[in-house]
């Protein structure tokens, strides 16, 4: 069985696969490779389940895996991490009244920033900000509850940066594809890489991708 982790290094994946609302769902699907992969035990031994918090969890055994899931048109993507919690956004480039939205729900500092930005890039980087937060709410198991569309996000991109007054926690966005902005949600306690595990047939340009962003993050070590 083919493994995809290396020795001493944390790394958070994210599968890509085509949703077209059909059976079966492509997510559990995409989460038993994970665990299957990761956790080095065949497919019909991962078991799906939850945390305390309300995060999915993949779990063979005593061993557990920190999943998350995001969908969007056409879309699934699944992120797993054997070292901490994790949590991943996916939403599709299309034209949004982004400074109306931010105006609604995002913090003045934000809104701030959001407005200063070029035009032509503004929907863009109003998602960066909005997967972030939803990424962000996931990895914390608390979604956009209790203000998660006020909570304040650091400048988007890479490498991956602190969220303010969320402890250990930081956010990015790694390259997904054209169309796409991905945020990916992590608590390390070190160096963390980040890779995009590509399907066949998701329109998407290749199966895996040969690069990995490397960045340092903060990790809660779940058992296995």
């Amino acid at each position: 069985m083919g493994q995809l982790t290396a020795p001493g290094r944390d790394t958070a994946y994210v599968w890509v696969g085509r949703d077209t609302g059909g059976q079966p769902d492509p997510a559990p699907v995409l989460l038993r490779r994970a665990g299957a992969l990761l956790l080095g035990r065949a497919e019909t031994a991962v078991v799906l389940t939850h945390d305390r918090a309300g995060r999915p969890v993949v779990r063979v055994d005593a061993a557990e895996l920190a999943v998350s899931v995001s969908r969007t048109p056409g879309l699934v993507v699944v992120a797993a991490r054997r070292a901490g919690a994790v949590g991943v956004d996916v939403e599709r480039i299309r034209d949004l009244p982004a400074l109306a939205l931010a105006r609604r729900w995002f913090p003045p500092a934000e809104l701030a920033w959001l407005g200063d930005r070029p035009e032509a890039g503004r929907t863009v980087d109003f998602l960066r900000l909005w997967t972030a937060k939803e990424a962000v709410g996931k990895a914390l198991g608390r979604g956009l509850r209790d203000g998660g569309l006020r909570r304040l996000m650091p400048p988007p991109g890479l490498p991956l940066r602190t969220v303010p007054d969320a402890g250990a926690l930081r956010v990015g966005h790694p390259q997904l594809g054209p169309g796409l902005v991905l945020a990916l949600a992590a608590q390390a306690t070190g160096q963390i890489d980040v890779e995009i595990v590509q399907r066949p047939g998701h329109g998407v340009t290749a199966e895996r991708s040969a690069s990995v962003e490397r960045t340092s993050l903060p990790v809660v070590v779940r058992g296995n």
